[in-house]
C-alpha cells in the first residue's frame, strides 16, 4: 500500500521529492486504468458468453454487431409510420411436402393392422354378392412403447444316472453365461443404464427413481457397480483394439477437460481431467474416438499415450503438447486456427461501440482469419491431395499474409486485453498453425475433438462430479465406446445389448478374446447385426 503524506509532511518535502511522488502516483494511476479497462472487457466477455451466441465466425459476430445501440440509432432518424398490412403480412400457407412423412418412419418396425369389414355387414348394406373391393385406404401411425420389465426364470433341467455304469453321474441342460456371477442385471438391463447416463446424460440417482416409478427397485451403487465391472471385464479388450486402430491413422486430434473425482486420495475440489483422442476429421470410413482419466493435466500423459505414434497430432495450444513433439520422435504438432480467432472474437464482442468494434484490430483479425477459413472450407469434399495442392496454391498466400500483418501490429502498437492476447498466441504458435498447410489430412482446427467432448462435458453438468477412479476409467472406456459408435451411425442401445449378449460368450478366463471375433464386434464392422445400425433416411 503506497504511503500516506499529510499536508504539513508534504509542505516539508523538497522538489526532487514532491517530483518522484507525482511520478510514481502518475504510473499507479496508469496502472489503475488499464486494469480497469481489462475488467471491464472481462466483465463484457462473461456477459456475452453467458447471455450471447457462442459463435466465433465473423458472419455471425457481424451480425451481432448490426444490433448494437440499434434503438438510439434509430430514434434519431425520421421514420415512416408503417401500414397495418406490413406490421400483420398475410401468412403464405406453406405446401406440404410430398412423402415426407413415409420417408421419417422409413427403417422403422412396421405392424400392418386390418381394419376389415365383416362379409355379414356387406349382405346386409348391399346384398348377396353385390359388392366389389375397391383399393384399401392405407395411413400411418407412430406407436410408442415405455420401457416394460420381464423376470426371466430359468429352468436348467437335472439328471442323473441310475444303472451301475453312470450312477450318481449328473448331467444339466446347457445354460447361457451369466453377464456377471450371480447377479439379476442382463444385456438389456445394462444397455439401458449405459445408453441412459453415458448417451442422454442422465445421472444415476434419475434412472433410480425411473425405475422406482414403473415398480423396480434397482440402486444407484448396484448400477454403478455393474457398469463398473462390465467396462473392465467386456469393453477394456474394445477399447484396447480401438487404440491399435487409431494410431494405425496419420492425423489424430486430442483436448482435454477437468472433472472432480471424489476418492482419489488428494484435497477434495483438486481437479482431475478426462482426455480425448480421435481420429482426425477428415477420416470417414472408421472414426474413433477414446476418452482417458488422468489426474493431472501434465505433459507426462499425453506423452506417454502418444509414445508409439507417428504422424501429426492436432490440439490447442497448450505447452504440454509442444513438449510431446519434442521429446518424441515422429510426432508433429499441429494447432488450432478456431483458438487462434477466439481472442478477437471475444474482443469485439465486449465492444459496444459497432462503429469502433469495426475499426478494431481485432476485427481486423477476424477478417483475415475469416478469409482463410472460407477457403479452406471449399476445400473439405476434396481428396487429401488436392486439397493440399489448393492450401499451398491459394490458402498458404492468406495465412503468410495473416501473420505479416500480425508481426506489423505488434511493432507498431502495443495492444491490450483479449486482442494483444490473441495477437500473442498467433506469433507464438506461428509453426504449429502452418502445419494444416503442409498435409492435405490435417484439418484447420480441433473443432471435432471438442464435439467429441462434448457429451461428457454435458454429462457432467448433471451428475457434477465422479465417486472414485474405477468409476472415472470405466466412464472413460464406456464413453469411448458410446462415441465411436455414433459416429459409426449405430444404434447405441442396440450396440451395447449386443456386446453385452456377445462378449460374455468370447471373453476366456484370461480377459482375451480371439482376434477374428473381436474384430467382428468392433463399430464399424461390416457383421454387426443390422439390428446395430441406425435406420437410414
Amino acid at each position: 500500500m503506497a504511503e500516506k503524506y499529510t499536508v504539513e509532511e508534504l509542505n516539508k518535502l523538497d522538489k526532487k521529492s514532491l517530483m518522484l511522488l507525482v511520478l510514481s502516483m502518475q504510473d499507479q494511476l496508469t496502472q489503475m486504468n488499464e486494469n480497469l479497462e481489462k475488467l471491464i472487457e472481462q466483465v463484457h466477455i462473461a456477459n456475452q458468453q453467458r447471455f450471447g451466441r457462442h459463435t466465433e465466425t465473423l458472419e455471425a459476430i457481424s451480425g451481432q454487431l448490426s444490433l448494437f445501440n440499434e434503438a438510439e440509432a434509430l430514434s434519431e432518424e425520421t421514420v415512416r409510420e408503417p401500414e397495418i398490412e406490413e406490421v400483420l403480412p398475410v401468412i403464405q400457407k406453406k405446401k406440404k411436402q410430398r412423402g415426407k412423412r413415409d420417408a421419417d418412419l422409413s427403417g422403422l418396425p412396421e405392424e400392418r393392422i386390418l381394419h376389415s369389414v365383416s362379409p355379414e355387414k356387406l349382405c346386409e348394406l348391399y346384398g348377396e354378392g353385390n359388392y366389389k373391393r375397391m383399393p384399401d385406404e392405407t395411413y400411418k401411425r407412430l406407436r410408442y412403447e415405455p420401457a416394460s420389465y420381464t423376470v426371466e426364470i430359468h429352468t436348467v433341467e437335472v439328471y442323473v444316472g441310475t444303472d451301475g455304469l453312470h450312477q450318481d453321474e449328473f448331467i444339466r441342460g446347457d445354460r447361457p453365461k451369466d453377464l456377471l456371477r450371480n447377479s439379476i442385471v442382463t444385456p438389456s438391463l445394462e444397455a439401458a443404464i449405459i445408453n441412459g447416463k453415458y448417451v442422454n446424460s442422465i445421472p444415476l440417482y434419475r434412472i433410480e427413481q425411473e425405475f422406482q416409478r414403473n415398480g423396480v427397485n434397482i440402486s444407484r451403487q448396484n448400477m454403478a457397480n455393474w457398469t463398473i465391472l462390465c467396462a473392465q471385464k467386456y469393453f477394456q479388450p474394445v477399447y484396447d483394439r480401438m487404440k491399435e486402430e487409431l494410431f494405425c491413422y496419420h492425423v489424430t486430434q486430442c483436448d482435454e477437460t477437468p472433472v472432480e473425482v471424489i476418492h482419489d486420495g488428494r484435497p477434495a475440489g483438486t481437479k482431475s481431467y478426462m482426455w480425448v483422442h480421435r481420429s482426425g476429421e477428415y477420416y470417414k470410413d472408421k472414426p474413433i474416438v477414446l476418452y482417458e482419466y488422468q489426474k493431472t493435466r501434465h505433459h507426462d500423459h499425453p506423452e506417454q499415450y502418444y509414445k508409439d505414434f507417428k504422424g501429426v497430432l492436432v490440439t490447442d495450444g497448450l505447452s504440454q503438447y509442444h513438449l510431446i513433439e519434442k521429446n518424441l520422435d515422429g510426432l508433429i504438432n499441429a494447432n488450432c486456427w478456431a483458438h487462434c480467432r477466439r481472442s478477437f472474437s471475444d474482443a469485439v464482442k465486449a465492444m459496444k461501440d459497432r462503429e469502433l468494434a469495426k475499426q478494431s484490430i481485432a476485427y481486423q483479425a477476424l477478417v483475415r482469419i475469416s478469409a482463410i477459413y472460407k477457403l479452406d472450407e471449399s476445400l473439405k469434399t476434396l481428396t487429401p491431395e488436392e486439397r493440399l495442392r489448393e492450401r499451398q496454391e491459394n490458402v498458404k498466400p492468406l495465412v503468410e499474409e495473416y501473420f505479416t500483418w500480425v508481426k506489423k501490429v505488434l511493432s507498431e502498437q502495443l495492444p491490450k486485453g483479449e486482442t494483444a492476447k490473441g495477437l500473442k498466441y498467433s506469433i507464438n504458435q506461428e509453426k504449429q498453425l502452418k502445419v494444416f498447410l503442409t498435409d492435405g489430412e490435417v484439418p484447420i482446427d480441433n473443432s471435432a475433438s471438442e464435439r467429441s467432448i462434448r457429451t461428457f462435458c454435458i454429462g457432467k453438468k448433471n451428475w457434477v462430479l465422479i465417486d472414485s477412479i474405477r468409476g472415472a476409467k470405466a466412464s472413460a472406456v464406456i464413453y469411448s465406446i458410446s462415441e465411436t459408435a455414433k459416429l459409426n451411425n449405430l444404434s447405441t442401445y442396440n450396440y451395447f445389448c449386443y456386446l453385452l449378449t456377445e462378449l460374455p460368450k468370447a471373453v476366456d478366463k484370461d480377459g482375451n478374446i480371439e482376434h477374428d471375433t473381436l474384430e467382428s464386434l468392433m463399430p464399424w464392422s461390416a457383421e454387426l447385426p443390422e439390428k446395430c445400425r441406425r435406420p437410414r433416411r
